[in-house]
C-alpha cells in the first residue's frame, strides 16, 4: 500500500537517475517514489524539471501548503482514469436538481454517522446531534443542515478535549490552538481526497453538496468532510488528550500554527490514522481509511452509471 510523503523543511525536488531526492543545505534524502502515493510541502519546495518529469511518470501529486497549512494548490500528473461516460453521468446527476440532491442528502448523512461514531465511541450525550434531521429541497438547504450539524459537534467535541480550550470554529487565520489543527487536518484530508478521487473515473471539480466554483475541487470537499469527523478529529483528541501536542508545539504570528515539531507530531499521527485498517464487512478484509475514501467514489460511480444506488459511508467502527 502506498503512503503519503511529509515535507516540513524548505528545499527542492530533483531527480538523479531513476530517483526522487529531497535537499536543501543541510540534507540530502530519497524518497522511495514507487511507495509514495502523494507528496505534502509545508514548506517552500522547489520541483525541478527532472523531479516533474518523474513525478509525471509515477503519476504522483504534490500538494502545497502555506505557513497556516491552508491548501494551496498542487502539482497534478496528466490523469490517470479517464471516462468521458462517466463525466457525462456526473455533469448530468449535478444539473438534474433531483439527482444532485439525493448525492448531496448522501453526503450530510454520511457526515452525520462518522460525527456520531466518532463522539459515541468517546461516550458523549449525542442526543440532540441525532435528532437534526438531515433533507432540504435544495443543496443550499442541504448546506444548512450540515453547518448545524457542525455547531453541535463542535459542542459535543469541546466538552472531550481535557488540555485546551475550543469555543467554536475559526479560521483564516485559526485563533487558537485546536482551531489551528482543525485546519491542518481539514487542509491534508482536501488532499487526499483530491488523490483518491483522481483514482477512480470522476472528476473533482463536479459537485453535489459545495457548490463548483473555478479554482477549487469541489468534490475533493464533498468526499472529504465525510471523513474529517473519522480522521482529523478523532487525531486532535489522541494529540491533546494524551499530551502529545502541548503550549509549546504552537506558536503566534497573524494567528496560531504548530511549530516544526508540532507539524511533524501531527503530521506522523494524522499519516498513521490515515493508513489504520478495520475490518470491511462487505469486502470481509481488512481496509485502510484512505483506501475507503476510494471506495466512496467506486460506489458513486456505480450510482452515476446506474449501476447501483449510492448510500454514503455509515462508519461501523
Amino acid at each position: 500500500m502506498k503512503k503519503a510523503y511529509y515535507i516540513t523543511r524548505m528545499g527542492r525536488l530533483e531527480r538523479k537517475g531513476n530517483t526522487l531526492f529531497f535537499e536543501n543545505e543541510e540534507i540530502k534524502k530519497a524518497i522511495p517514489i514507487n511507495s509514495v502515493s502523494e507528496i505534502h510541502c509545508f514548506k517552500p519546495v522547489t520541483l525541478t524539471s527532472g523531479a516533474i518529469k518523474l513525478l509525471s511518470e509515477k503519476n504522483v501529486p504534490v500538494h502545497f501548503y502555506n505557513k497556516h497549512s491552508y491548501y494551496r494548490g498542487s502539482f497534478l500528473p496528466r490523469e490517470p482514469s479517464v471516462s468521458g461516460v462517466v463525466v457525462i453521468k456526473q455533469a448530468e446527476h449535478y444539473l438534474s436538481g433531483e439527482k444532485r440532491l439525493y448525492i448531496a442528502t448522501q453526503f450530510v448523512e454520511g457526515i452525520k454517522a462518522s460525527m456520531l461514531s466518532l463522539l459515541k465511541s468517546k461516550g458523549a450525550n449525542c442526543s440532540k446531534l441525532e435528532d437534526i434531521e438531515v433533507s432540504g429541497q435544495t443543496p443550499e438547504e442541504l448546506m444548512g443542515v450540515e453547518s448545524q450539524l457542525w455547531r453541535e459537534f463542535y459542542s459535543l467535541f469541546s466538552g472531550l478535549l481535557k488540555h485546551f480550550s475550543f469555543n467554536g470554529r475559526n479560521r483564516n487565520p485559526p485563533r487558537d490552538e485546536v482551531n489551528a489543527m482543525i485546519s491542518l487536518g481539514n487542509s491534508i484530508m482536501y488532499s487526499v481526497a483530491l488523490t483518491e478521487i483522481r483514482k477512480t473515473y470522476l472528476h473533482p471539480a463536479i459537485s453535489f453538496l459545495h457548490e463548483p466554483l473555478e479554482r477549487r475541487y469541489s468534490l475533493s470537499l464533498d468526499l472529504a468532510d465525510v471523513f474529517k469527523p473519522l480522521t482529523t478529529f478523532r487525531v486532535i483528541l489522541r494529540l491533546v488528550n494524551r499530551r502529545q501536542i502541548r503550549e509549546e508545539h504552537f506558536e503566534r504570528d497573524v494567528g496560531v500554527l504548530l511549530n516544526g515539531e508540532g507539524l511533524r507530531t501531527f503530521l506522523g499521527e494524522m499519516n498513521s490514522e490515515l493508513e489504520r485498517k478495520v475490518f470491511h464487512p462487505r469486502l470481509r478484509r481488512k481496509t485502510t481509511l484512505r483506501y475507503l475514501m476510494r471506495l466512496e467514489c467506486y460506489s458513486l460511480v456505480k450510482h452515476l452509471l446506474g449501476d447501483s444506488t449510492y448510500r454514503s459511508l455509515r462508519a461501523w467502527w
